[in-house]
This record gives structure tokens, C-alpha cells and sequence, in this order.
């Protein structure tokens, strides 16, 4: 067995392969950029070496640093992950040249499958089932455009060394062969410095089905059953299962035979995966992936395997644990990848440090994360914090019991995605496997985050207004934050912001204790069972029992309800003065902040309610408007300076 292993990777994959070595007792090295110095696969590694600066280039892809760093640690044997160099097979031939037990398929393999076009006519030899099309060495555009005419529309066109959906372009028309075949090869060539493409039919709404194959070097090859990738969001993965549901009998044992046949065509070694489309009964291979993938948690899942551990069991020249016979399959479990991305803003990456990244415990539920409570999640690599795999005795059970795991994952400080998948592994047409690859993109709409309940302000307010603990009997008045004043009803207001839109909630309070609410201005609800406990508010309105998750960030309140994360900003008082004085044209600042910029000069002349300059406050830009036309006559401040509350900013002469 190996006796040390660097892992060349990062995040959730570098801390997954370190728990199989940790319990096989081999000693573990982890590399790591700037950008991760404090990371979790570092802390957990035996042993950490710096490789560079935070660019990917110029660390996690860069082939001498992460050799360099094997030398240093005297590693025994190098793991790619996945991403990175995992699929590099000049990186594995520097790493078996250099005496490094590379823990993977050979050079060779990963060059043959690394083509999609070698790929592909390998397959075609092979007698595996491809999609009509062209996948040919003549490359000039000419000769593309005859060959996408004679393949037939729709037709899509690939980057031949390329991945993830990068360069991908969808011909329905012949008007846009031409431009298409333009455009792939202009971005295959930026993206991965080939601009050899190749042509398939484009199958409109078809399922992403994949077989786990594993091989060893004394001749056998093995099957781990399939999985179900169909969930995808602009070709990346979301939601995979294993085994893939709904398949007649016949078509499962012929895709699993088919994988099998590709594999052994490439004399391949180690983990890999057969990826296939399915449609109408029909399969066609799309191609093979020559790494661990980051779904081989569900196969092991239903087989109660580590696949870590036949990958180093099999770098280290022994035979597969087991014949393909001794394999056994067992209920259904489904994996959910959440990122640190908003689904409110059409999931753009987020980055940031998580102030709260709780995962969930619960029977029959695992948790692979790279990030916990206090990491920094940059923004220089993949948004992957983690996976959250559920199993069932059927699907429906691992659908359930996934769900429920989303709800009870906890995430303040970046943006998230758990809460919308957890809606799609709810929605019927998942249960009833009614999708396809296609489904986010017809429907994906239809998961956006719920509005905001006028409930779920109330709670936020009882989280900032209520102590967490009732208070002793002798605590002084001073300390209440009932909102009493004389001779006048006890009622404290707070100011909450969210998409755009600022709310208002009203606590009335009764002898210390709260006892209405009113939203927006709308009638008053009664008030009642009011509780917290830890982090734990609970309420009756009205008739209605609410509770939720309450956390203060700054100033931003996170709300987790049953089922939902609301994200709300708490308004400071003094921001209502400064929003009031800018509305009406105020040329001084009724609090401390920063002048970020003065879009005019002294001379210049503005209309009314012409911005002239903005401030920084309370972690906001406010617009510092004129109160009338006329001309700046003076400006007192720069952009970058302090001002003081009730500065005078500058002046604006009124025109005659």
C-alpha cells in the first residue's frame, strides 16, 4: 500500500480522498495557493506545502510547483482529484517520470479519451453507439459546413478538447452553420488552444445517463452500476442518483456492456466514468471521463464501496477488491451540489467569509464539504462548498430525506444554493421522472426563492428587539427593549431592506412583553407563545405558529424558516435621516461616512435632483442630490475623504 499521498487539489475533493487515507493510515500532503492558507484541506492534511500565488495557473495547474512539492514532502504517490490536472495526461506522465505513483489511468488512456474526436472514432471501431455526425481529422470551416449539412439539423458543435459546455453551439438553421462553426472555433481556441471541433445531432430533451467502470492492471474490469446526471444548469451538474431510474432492464445491461467495451478499448486503469445520453430508448456514448467524478458519492452510496480506496489499492498494483459478480446494489441515493452562487441574481458566484456554514446530521445522510464556519471562500476557483448525498430503500424515501437535509443546511455570509435545490428535488416531475437535461432550462424559473411572508419580518424583528434569554427579575428597566416611553403605547419600529424594497414591522409591547405586530402599515395581529431558545424563535400570529432560525450578521439578519432562507438588511435610524435629507436635495450628511465620488466640478451647472456626489454609510452608497438648479459653487470634500456627520458637502448657487 501507498505510505504518503499528495493530493493535488483543493476543497471538498482534497479533504474526501484524505479521510480514506487517514484510515488506511497512509501519510497526507496537501498543496495550497495564497488563497487558501487558512483552508480546511490544509488544516487537515498531515502536512501542507505552498505552491503560489492565488491564479490557478500559476499553482493548482501549474505541473513543476505541484512536482516540486511532491519532492519536498517526500510523497510517495500523487492524486489529481478532479478539475485541475486530473485529466491531464501530461501531468500523469510527469508525475510517473519523476518516480511519483500517479492515482489514475495511464498518460496514454487519458490522451485517447482526452480528444472527443480520437475519442469518438475509437468507439465507432469499437462498435459503441454515437450520435450521427462528424468527428473527422479535415478541421477547415468549409469542409465543417458540408458535413453539418449532411449530418442534418439540429445540430450541435463542440470544442474537441473541450469540456464542461464551454464553446458549445446549437444549429437549427442552416443560416447559422457558418456563424456557429465561427464562434466555436474562436472560443475553442481561447478556452483550450485547439480549435479542432467536431459535429453531433443535438438531441432536444435527452437524459444524461454514466456508467463507473474500474480496472486494474492484471486484466479485470469491473461495472459500479450508473448514475442519473439529468439535473443540469447551463451543462453543469446538480442533482445525481444512482441507479438511474426508470431504464428497462434490457437497456441497463446493454449501457453498463457498452461502458465496459470503452474502457477496455483504451486499456484503461483506475476509476473512470462512460458517459452516455439516453433518448427514446436508445443510448449514444458522449464520452469518457478519465478521473474520480465528483458524483461517485451515490454509487457508493447503493454499493457500500470507497472508491478512494480501490484507486489507491489499485495505483498501488493490486488486484480490484472484488469480481464483478461479488458487486452488490442496495436502495437508491441521490447527491445535491451546493454552491456558494445567488440564485436571486442568476447565480453569480459569491465569495466572502461564511459567518454560518452548518451541515446537516441525519440518519442516512452524508456530508462532503470543503468549507465549514469561518472559511473564506474565494473567488478565484470553483463554487463548490460541498455535497449533501441522502439514502434511501427507494427513491423516493432518498428524495425525502435529501430534501429535508437541504432545509436543515445553514449558510450566512456568501449566497447559496441549497434551498432552490431542495425545491427541485421536491417538485413532481423530479419524483415523477418527468426531466431531462433540458428541464432547468424550461423551468428552472419556477424555483426561484418565495416572496417575502410578512411572518417571517415579524420573526426577524422579535430577533432583534427580544433578549435571547428571558431576563432575571431584578434586571434594570434600562435594559429593556420594549420601546417604553411615558404616558405613551410601547411600541418599537424596526426598518428591514430586501430585493429592493424596504420593509417596515411595528412590535407592540404589554408590560415588557410583545404583543402585536403590524407590517407595512397593515393592521395590527396579535401577538402570542413568543420564545427563543439559542438561535431558536418561535411565535403564535394570529392563529399561525411560526419559528425559524434567527442570525445576525453585521448588518444583515438571516432567517431560516422550515423551508426558506430569507436574507434581510437592518435599516440604522440615522439611515432614514440621510435618505430624507438626499430625497430633498440636503447638501450636508447627517452621519460619518466616505465620499466614494463627485461626478461634477465647481462651475458646472445641474437641474434639480442631479446626483453630485455619493457617500459610504452604514455600509451603503447614498446619492447626495441638488435641491434646485443652479451652479456648484464649492466642493468641500474628495473622493476617499471622511466626513463628519452634519458636514457641509458642497454648494450649489441657485440659477437666477
Amino acid at each position: 500500500m501507498i505510505k504518503s499521498l499528495l493530493v493535488a487539489n483543493r476543497g471538498e475533493i482534497a479533504c474526501r480522498i484524505f479521510r480514506t487515507a487517514r484510515r488506511l493510515g497512509i501519510r497526507t500532503v496537501a498543496v495550497y495557493s495564497d488563497a487558501d492558507a487558512h483552508a480546511r484541506h490544509v488544516r487537515e492534511a498531515d502536512e501542507a506545502v505552498w505552491i503560489g500565488p492565488p491564479p490557478a495557473r500559476d499553482s493548482y495547474l501549474d505541473v513543476a510547483r505541484i512536482l516540486a512539492a511532491a519532492h519536498t514532502s517526500q510523497a510517495q504517490a500523487v492524486h489529481p482529484g478532479y478539475g485541475f490536472l486530473a485529466e491531464n495526461a501530461a501531468f500523469a506522465a510527469a508525475c510517473t517520470a519523476a518516480g511519483f505513483t500517479f492515482v489514475g489511468p495511464s498518460a496514454e488512456s487519458i490522451a485517447a479519451m482526452g480528444s472527443k474526436i480520437l475519442a469518438k472514432t475509437r468507439m465507432r471501431a469499437a462498435g459503441v453507439p454515437l450520435l450521427p455526425g462528424y468527428a473527422g481529422e479535415q478541421q477547415d470551416l468549409g469542409h465543417l459546413a458540408r458535413e453539418a449539412r449532411a449530418a442534418g439539423l439540429p445540430l450541435i458543435v463542440k470544442p474537441a478538447a473541450g469540456g464542461g459546455g464551454k464553446g458549445m453551439q446549437i444549429v437549427r438553421t442552416e443560416a447559422q452553420i457558418a456563424p456557429a462553426l465561427a464562434a466555436a472555433r474562436r472560443l475553442a481556441e481561447s478556452a483550450f488552444g485547439d480549435g479542432a471541433l467536431l459535429l453531433e445531432r443535438y438531441l432536444e430533451a435527452p437524459r444524461h445517463v454514466e456508467v463507473q467502470v474500474f480496472a486494474d492492471r492484471h486484466g479485470n474490469c469491473v461495472h459500479l452500476g450508473e448514475r442519473d446526471c439529468s439535473i443540469q444548469r447551463r451543462h453543469q451538474k446538480l442533482i445525481e442518483e444512482a441507479p438511474a431510474p426508470d431504464l428497462p432492464p434490457e437497456v441497463r445491461e446493454r449501457l453498463r456492456a457498452a461502458a465496459l467495451v470503452v474502457a477496455r478499448a483504451v486499456d484503461y486503469v483506475g476509476a473512470g466514468t462512460v458517459e452516455f445520453l439516453y433518448d427514446a430508448g436508445a443510448f449514444y456514448f458522449m464520452e469518457m471521463n478519465t478521473r474520480l467524478q465528483v458524483e461517485h458519492t451515490v454509487t457508493e452510496a447503493i454499493t457500500g464501496l470507497d472508491l478512494v480506496e480501490w484507486q489507491l489499492r489499485v495505483a498501488a498494483g493490486e488486484p480490484l477488491p472484488l469480481s464483478q459478480a461479488q458487486i452488490r446494489f442496495s436502495g437508491h441515493a441521490i447527491e445535491a451540489r451546493v454552491c456558494a452562487e445567488d440564485p436571486h441574481r442568476g447565480f453569480l458566484p459569491s465569495a466572502g467569509e461564511l459567518a454560518v456554514l452548518e451541515w446537516p446530521e441525519a440518519e442516512q445522510v452524508r456530508v462532503d464539504a470543503g468549507f465549514v464556519s469561518g472559511d473564506r471562500v474565494p473567488d478565484t476557483y470553483d463554487s463548490l462548498l460541498g455535497k449533501v448525498i441522502a439514502w434511501g430503500e427507494t427513491r423516493e424515501v432518498a428524495a425525502a430525506r435529501l430534501a429535508a437535509a437541504l432545509d436543515a443546511t445553514y449558510c450566512a455570509g456568501v449566497h447559496s444554493n441549497e434551498h432552490w435545490l431542495a425545491r427541485i428535488v421536491r417538485d413532481g416531475r423530479f419524483l415523477g421522472m418527468r426531466h431531462s437535461i433540458a428541464f432547468l432550462d424550461a423551468a428552472g424559473g419556477e424555483f426561484a426563492p418565495a416572496p417575502l411572508p410578512p411572518a417571517a419580518l415579524v420573526l426577524a424583528a422579535l430577533g432583534e428587539i427580544l433578549p435571547p434569554q428571558p431576563p432575571m427579575r431584578d434586571t434594570s428597566p434600562w435594559a429593556h427593549t420594549d420601546g417604553f416611553i411615558p404616558n405613551l403605547p410601547a411600541q418599537v419600529m424596526l426598518r428591514f431592506s430586501a430585493a429592493a424594497h424596504t420593509h417596515e414591522v411595528t412590535l407592540q409591547f404589554q408590560e415588557g412583553r410583545p404583543v402585536g405586530a403590524r407590517v407595512d402599515g397593515a393592521a395590527a395581529l396579535a401577538l402570542h407563545e413568543v420564545s427563543w431558545c439559542g438561535a431558536r424563535l418561535a411565535a403564535r400570529l394570529g392563529t399561525q405558529r411560526l419559528q425559524a432560525r434567527h442570525f445576525r450578521s453585521a448588518t444583515h439578519v438571516h432567517l431560516w424558516t422550515p423551508a426558506e432562507h430569507f436574507e434581510l438588511a437592518l435599516a440604522d435610524p440615522r439611515t432614514q435621516q440621510f435618505e430624507a435629507s438626499a430625497a430633498t436635495g440636503g447638501l450636508t450628511t447627517p452621519l460619518p461616512g466616505v465620499v466614494v465620488s463627485v461626478p461634477v466640478k465647481v462651475g458646472d451647472q445641474v437641474e434639480a435632483g442631479a446626483v453630485v456626489m455619493l457617500i459610504e454609510a452604514m455600509k451603503m452608497e447614498h446619492a447626495i442630490t441638488a435641491p434646485h438648479a443652479g451652479t456648484v459653487s464649492a466642493i468641500h470634500f474628495a473622493p476617499g475623504e471622511r466626513v463628519s456627520e452634519g458636514s457641509p458637502l458642497l454648494e450649489v448657487a441657485p440659477r437666477p
